[in-house]
């Protein structure tokens, strides 16, 4: 049973109501022309035909017949419903009127005209059925709307409270470039890449698309930082032909510079080359990266999961219409992204 949100009624609770209120409505007609006793047993053998006519459509028939197009058999399963309903009505108010409530002389015989009477008349309670269902499901949209607008609400606080640290960080970065300017502008613009790069994180990862130049600049600002960690000077060349206008998803091409710093650097090496291309042709774009292999020592869990994850992104985001391809031989390793443009 749905609980109740925000103290409001749930949808069970409604259908509660709409049937005490058919059931009062029902009892006073039925009590001020037959009297309290015979009143009673009519109110309930009516409620229940109508909840037996109702329910049968709209939680049975309709979901397993109707919304599986299995529709001629939705249309004879319907038929059977009034039909037994609309029988078995006939012959228990007949019976029970004849036995307890006819007065001598009147009692009431069970034909096949007035058992037709009683299945025709279910015709009408099958009919407001589908208000009855489309009554409920506006209330159960209702909710999961109010339900979604609570929720974003929500995030949107935790949004606005989670902003308030990054804020202090980049002003406190800030502050350090401009005194670090002063003594050592090398390291000032280090710090200044370091906070472009939280920004990207912060502002540009959770969008859809990005311009590429943005996406091309949080890659050469993570180059920089990343070559301050090796002793000596990295040959690094990046070649970079596209239309500027271009907008890619965010941290596409991450994984495979990331991974040139994870397995393709030796720190202690003289020859570390490095070569990135990212290439527009025709309507795809082609991003490549080359280093070379050192021997080292496998770490677990240092390289596999990166490229997996990269890969499974990529069929949400294009199907099978890319590439995506890594190989290497005795010297170098080669990583080979493609994918369409928009």
């Amino acid at each position: 049973m749905m609980q109740v949100f925000k103290g409001k009624a749930t949808i069970t609770q409604l259908q509660w109501l709409v049937w005490i209120f058919v059931y009062i409505i029902l009892f006073l007609s039925f009590t001020s022309m037959d009297g309290l006793k015979e009143g009673i047993f009519y109110t309930n053998l009516y409620v229940v035909y109508y909840v037996m006519i109702i329910y049968g459509n709209i939680r049975f028939l309709y979901p397993r017949f109707y919304e599986t197009r299995r529709y001629i058999l939705y249309g004879l399963l319907a038929l059977l419903l009034l039909l037994f309903t609309g029988v078995g009505r006939g012959y228990v108010s007949t019976i029970v009127y004849n036995t307890y409530f006819a007065k001598p002389g009147q009692a009431e015989p069970i034909t096949l005209l007035n058992l037709l009477k009683f299945v025709l008349g279910g015709g009408l309670i099958f009919a407001l059925s589908f208000i009855f269902r489309i009554a409920i499901a506006y209330f159960k949209l209702k909710q999961q709307t109010e339900e979604i607008m609570v929720q974003k609400s929500q995030a949107e606080l935790n949004l606005l409270k989670s902003q308030v640290q990054p804020h202090f960080l980049f002003n406190t970065l800030n502050n350090i470039y401009y005194e670090a300017y002063r003594e050592a502008p090398r390291t000032a613009a280090l710090i200044e890449r370091l906070s472009d790069i939280m920004r990207y994180f912060l502002d540009e990862s959770p969008m859809d698309e990005v311009p590429i130049n943005t996406e091309v600049k949080f890659l050469e600002n993570y180059l920089e930082l990343e070559k301050i960690r090796i002793r000596h000077e990295v040959q690094l060349t990046f070649t970079k032909q596209f239309n500027p206008d271009l907008r890619i998803p965010p941290m596409l091409l991450m994984t495979f510079v990331e991974n040139i710093f994870k397995h393709g650097i030796d720190k202690s090496s003289l020859d570390n080359c490095v070569k990135i291309s990212l290439v527009q042709e025709d309507n795809y774009l082609m991003f490549e990266t080359v280093n070379r292999i050192y021997d080292r020592p496998k770490q677990n869990g240092s390289s596999g999961f990166g490229i997996t994850n990269l890969r499974k992104r990529l069929t949400l985001l294009y199907q099978n219409n890319f590439e995506l391809d890594t190989h290497k031989n005795e010297q170098s390793f080669t990583a080979f992204l493609k994918i369409p443009l928009a």
